[in-house]
């Protein structure tokens, strides 16, 4: 049996493993009526309420790699019909996810409600934007990262743990707020290779 959406939706290892366990028609049926590519104002509501979400990348060899991003609800901006951006703050100077986008601008992204639970799946292109006009648009930003959705859609809430009370990490930027120093840059292992980035850019001094 063909699907119009073989060639977009569903490649050929997940058709093979519906076929296996009998759920391509489910498959089909769920992306006919759960996918997207504009966002809701339901989807808009949630994703700017979410402290955390997590990112999916890979570099230019289809090797993947995973990452936590964290900050103050809102820190993630529904900015049209079918993109979001968010934020880079500093951190251990890697840019895995962010080098990544260089090279493969495919990404995923997963915002979890541990508490309803809920969780909405992301999938798009993304770019990285270095304009003063994006950093002034997101606190304490390094960075900004603008993500162009090919597919938006809710998944199950089976199996997500519910979790404590929600309490926002010191280290979040905000306004009003000045995060502290992060304890691992004053390890001796990293103290001569601290980058010369002055602070605002969210570097430090040596």
């Amino acid at each position: 049996m063909t699907s119009p959406m073989d060639d977009t939706t569903y490649h050929a290892g997940m058709r093979a493993l519906q076929d296996r366990f009998d759920t391509r028609l489910l498959a089909d049926r769920l992306d006919e009526r759960l996918g997207r590519a504009v966002f809701s104002e339901q989807d808009k509501a949630f994703i700017e309420s979410r402290a955390l979400f997590f990112l999916a990348t890979a570099d230019a060899q289809g090797r993947p790699d995973c990452s936590h991003k964290g900050g103050a609800p809102g820190f993630v901006r529904v900015t049209g019909p079918g993109e979001l951006e968010f934020p880079s703050y500093d951190g251990n100077g890697q840019f895995r996810s962010l080098g990544n986008i260089g090279a493969n601008a495919a990404v995923g992204l997963l915002f979890i409600d541990f508490e309803s639970p809920r969780r909405l799946r992301v999938n798009g292109d993304a770019v990285v934007l270095d304009d003063a006009e994006a950093l002034t648009r997101h606190h304490g930003a390094q960075l900004v990262v603008r993500v162009r959705a090919r597919r938006i859609f809710p998944n199950c809430p089976r199996y997500i743990h519910k979790s404590a009370g929600a309490e926002l990490s010191a280290d979040v930027p905000r306004p009003g707020h000045e995060p502290p120093a992060a304890a691992w840059k004053s390890m001796a292992i990293v103290a001569d290779v601290l980058p010369r980035v002055p602070p605002e850019r969210g570097g430090t001094t040596r």
